[in-house]
């Protein structure tokens, strides 16, 4: 993966930990409306009040764990633990304490840098380290003595190994970053509201290709000094305890109220009276729904998109406008804060809290940035003739409004949208932030752009080759999520989807004419080894049973062998798979380890061709079980029955060796 693509994947990670912040926002924000004394007089109000404050003063560990979690390969459970663990060893190893026992100097001579290292930063490296660590040894089989250990279990000894390695270079580099950031933060805080306009921005600037959430670590959390987000929310606690300046804290989100909740619906307003005549009702749906999303929730990507790259000079001129806003905010000390976006929801939770200031005026604010916006857009719209929604060429146009209509039901977009990228065989990932699907594909040349537009996508950026980024609006998570499911079932995937499409190692049963089911089937083992159980297969899409029923198999012997009679569906062109349709209608997968689609066909002879029949016990491929052992992240076997619910059980699970083409490894009951 490219540069540019890592820090995407950490950049969509990060949303993970900072999705906890609005539950502090809105505890924290009824707390103060209750009691705006740190809940002095009200019980309920403290109660609230330290709830919320329990996320924020853990935020560290919430990054270790969320991006732990965030860029593990299959989002598990255990990634987040081992990022707990790894954040632990560190910063006990590097804690004041530790440093001044190992350099044996007395603990107030142990360098400030120290009394730091629970903080953002670290929590983001602590995660970094973690998922490529789970990434990598997730699926490592050690020897039967040490067996217990294996797979996810091995990952938090690992990590625990790599941060006691890690600690030492650390004593020595951490105060120098330690320094390098806290100079950092000090000359943007020193350039005062000047250096909060130039954040902001930069902020709008990186949206395009998502690393504003990087940036907005520096300036939001503790990663600098500043910590402006958790100061603000804090309130009179940040100010009884030196953390929060009256007028200053809170500088950093002020200024993006105007923007989101007028600004950007004064743009809207600006296109759609711009569009032509025949498109105004058409733009009107579109602009009122991004409008409305960022008047009340600030979340704008749906607007912005709506003209970042049909027009970059207006999203360079809201750049601009943006900084200029933030810039007045803080000059004129007109202050509030949020614990998601500046929308009208946390512009009202801010007005009890004691760091707010000026709340009138900065609507009035954002009542002039609404002018501006709406003028200046509209100017520009005309004059250099962009083509925002609704002013696009005839022949674009036309095919928009011609368009089939399609259901905005989260299946339906799912299928959707796996279809205009390419179908599974095309996915190496499936992610998503707030408003965007994050996609790894193995070639975005073929992604159909005006297929997404048609679908309600205010945008698609393809960053390079493999990565793309289709802005769908605050629905994406739950798409990213049915489409992981649909490739991971194969229910309700288009034909035109590649049989056992590969995603992440999940392979999606065959998509072949029905047939009807009938009959009880013995499966014969189709390889030679020790059986595993598929819920102790490294893979969540197999373990989860996602996939399909059945048992997983540890190779010794080199054939691969036909389980039943049938006929051979698919076998992919890396030989890694095969899927077959039994005689009585069962749909099995055979899958050689885990993760070697990725070793491209090496270590695989296929003797047998697609569509072939084939009898119980015919050798269908041979492997190189040195090279698998030595390449592959895993060489257990899954074998399963992908269509089970057409089926009324699976019985009779072997367990031990079992020999290939006779020992019979689970049997299949007709309904």
């Amino acid at each position: 993966m490219n540069i540019l693509g890592y820090l995407q994947k950490i950049g969509r990670a990060l949303m993970v930990p900072v999705a906890t912040l609005p539950a502090a926002a809105i505890l924290m924000g009824i707390g103060y409306w209750i009691d705006p004394e740190w809940g002095a007089n009200s019980t309920l109000a403290a109660f609230l009040l330290k709830a919320g404050g329990a996320i924020l003063s853990n935020m560290a560990i919430l990054f270790a764990v969320g991006i732990a979690y965030g860029m593990s390969k299959d989002k598990d459970g255990s990634a987040a633990l081992s990022g707990l663990v790894g954040f632990y060893v560190l910063t006990t190893l590097l804690s004041p304490e530790a440093m001044s026992l190992i350099q044996g100097i007395p603990k107030d001579q142990v360098p400030k840098a120290f009394e730091k290292i629970s903080n953002p930063f670290v929590g983001i490296l602590v995660g970094v380290i973690t998922s490529e660590l789970y990434n990598r040894f997730s699926g490592i089989e050690l020897h039967k003595a040490l067996a217990f250990f294996s797979g996810r279990r091995f990952v938090p000894i690992v990590t625990s190994i790599a941060m006691l390695v890690l600690a030492f270079p650390l004593m020595y580099i951490w105060p120098v970053v330690f320094g390098g950031l806290v100079n950092f933060g000090e000359s943007i805080m020193g350039m005062g509201p000047l250096g909060a306009g130039i954040y902001a921005f930069f902020n709008r600037l990186l949206i395009p290709v998502g690393l504003h959430h990087a940036l907005n670590a520096v300036f939001w959390f503790d990663v600098a000094g500043i910590n402006d987000i958790p100061n603000f929310l804090g309130g009179a606690k940040s100010l009884a305890e030196g953390k929060a300046v009256l007028g200053v804290t809170g500088m950093y989100q002020a200024g993006f109220f105007p923007i989101m909740m007028f600004g950007l619906p004064g743009a809207a307003l600006a296109m759609y009276h711009a569009a032509k005549p025949q498109n105004k009702v058409r733009v009107a749906s579109l602009m009122i729904a991004a409008a409305f999303s960022a008047f009340f929730t600030g979340v704008t990507e749906p607007l912005e998109f709506a003209f970042m790259f049909v027009a970059p000079a207006l999203y360079v001129l809201h750049a601009v406008l943006t900084g200029i806003s933030v810039y007045i905010a803080a000059s004129m000390q007109w202050i509030a804060g949020f614990g998601f976006s500046a929308g009208l929801v946390d512009l009202v939770l801010s007005t009890k809290n004691p760091l707010a200031k000026n709340i009138p005026m900065l609507i009035a604010q954002g009542f002039a940035f609404f002018a501006i916006y709406y003028f200046s857009f509209r100017f520009a719209i005309k004059t250099f003739n962009f083509k925002t929604p609704g002013r696009e060429d005839d022949e674009a146009a036309a095919e928009s409004a011609d368009a089939s209509p399609v259901s905005t039901d989260t299946d339906s977009l799912a299928h959707a949208y796996l279809d205009l990228i390419g179908g599974g065989a095309n996915v190496v990932a499936i992610d998503a932030c707030i408003t965007r699907l994050r996609l790894t594909l193995n070639d975005t040349a073929g992604v159909d752009e005006a297929a997404a537009k048609r679908l309600g996508a205010s945008g698609v950026i393809k960053l390079n080759k493999q990565n793309i980024q289709i802005i769908v609006g605050p629905k994406a998570e739950l798409i990213a999520t049915r489409m992981t499911q649909l490739l991971a079932s194969g229910k309700g995937i288009s034909a035109a989807i590649p049989a056992a499409a590969v995603v992440n190692a999940a392979v999606a049963p065959v998509v072949a004419p029905a047939k009807k089911v009938s009959g009880d089937l013995q499966l014969l083992a189709p390889m030679s080894g020790e059986v595993v159980a598929l819920i102790e297969v490294p893979d969540a899409a197999f373990s989860s049973k996602a996939v399909g029923e059945g048992l997983a198999i540890r190779p010794t012997g080199k054939l691969v062998v036909a389980p039943v009679d049938g006929v051979i569906a698919k076998i992919f062109n890396t030989n890694h798979a095969f899927a077959l349709i039994a005689d009585n209608g069962a749909e099995l997968i055979v899958h050689i380890g885990l993760d070697t689609v990725k070793l491209g066909g090496k270590g695989f002879t296929r003797l047998l061709e697609q569509g072939s029949r084939v009898k119980a016990g015919d050798a269908v491929l041979e492997l190189d079980l040195e090279y698998l052992a030595a390449n592959a992240v895993s060489i257990i076997s899954p074998v399963v029955l992908s269509n089970v619910e057409q089926f009324d059980s699976v019985v009779g699970f072997a367990t031990g060796h079992v020999e290939a083409g006779k020992t019979v490894l689970y049997t299949i009951k007709a309904k």
